[in-house]
């Protein structure tokens, strides 16, 4: 098992200004950190590597589509649109020596049709998934694709969903995440959806039912860490956390008050909290 945590608690694009907190993470104990990849060429995230590798730190990445790039839209153009989108992503996320590049990156965010997912709409979204992830295969990128919940998306918004999309798009670079936040939404309990996506899962967000401190709210914890250490998973458990340091990304997220007393809380009280429950739920 490996712990990260997610840079979007400081920024939406990691640069030099950032690259002292990654000391910071790594004394922490981190094994490494998730990068957002919103923007970018390649000799950014060449930059980016090199600050990892100085301070010996693994990571991870996440993206996003919008509605101009959208897998699941009906025009031709913007499904095209959406492959070049998720391949560049994998080109940096293979740059910057990420392991996994997961997100909802099979459909727009806060994009409402008015409707549950038709038929014609997966059909789209396995077809451009299928296609990017032959990219990441050739990229040594694993796709990681994470279903969020009723209030952000509604075209994956459950696990069961999400096992039954990476079925069709049935290609070994192209996986599950879960997040402890959308199942607390979503889910009937956090054992029941760990179980059902255990098959297929290769990546894990912790995140508090706020969004803040992960084990200062009501996600039932020892549920899910007593479950993920019965089905045997052991990669990352990245730690997902949002502030109001950035207005933009505040917004995007919905997080209109102070969810913690310090950025500093958040990843040492949540990596602790990690490896603490870790250890706790040890099979046996």
């Amino acid at each position: 098992m490996k712990v990260g945590m997610n840079v979007l608690l400081w920024t939406g694009h990691l640069t030099a200004e950032q690259f002292p907190l990654l000391a910071k993470l790594k004394a922490e104990g981190y094994d490494g950190v998730e990068l957002p990849l919103f923007e970018g060429d390649s000799a950014h995230y060449r930059q980016v590597r090199s600050a990892l590798d100085k301070e010996e730190l693994g990571c991870t990445a996440v993206t996003v589509v919008g509605p101009e790039h959208s897998p699941i839209s009906e025009d031709a153009k913007v499904r095209a649109a959406a492959l070049d989108r998720l391949k560049w992503a994998i080109e940096m996320a293979s740059i910057a020596g990420a392991e996994n590049l997961c997100g909802p990156f099979h459909s727009p965010l806060g994009v409402f049709s008015g409707m549950p997912p038709t038929d014609g709409e997966k059909a789209r979204a396995a077809d451009v998934l299928r296609q990017a992830a032959e990219f990441a295969q050739a990229a040594k990128v694993r796709l990681c694709i994470e279903y969020l919940n009723r209030f952000e998306c509604y075209f994956l918004t459950t696990a069961a969903d999400t096992v039954a999309l990476v079925h069709r798009v049935n290609h070994p670079n192209f996986r599950a995440m879960f997040d402890t936040f959308h199942a607390h939404i979503e889910e009937k309990s956090q054992a029941g959806a760990i179980h059902q996506v255990a098959p297929v899962l290769s990546h894990v967000h912790i995140s508090e039912n706020d969004r803040g401190t992960p084990g200062t709210g009501q996600v039932h914890w020892d549920e899910a860490f007593a479950t993920l250490r019965r089905v045997g998973y052991d990669g990352w458990l990245v730690i997902e956390s949002f502030g109001r340091a950035l207005p933009s990304l505040a917004a995007a997220t919905r997080v209109w008050r102070d969810l913690f007393p310090t950025p500093e809380d958040v990843y040492r009280r949540g990596l602790a909290f990690i490896r603490k429950m870790w250890a706790l739920h040890e099979p046996m």
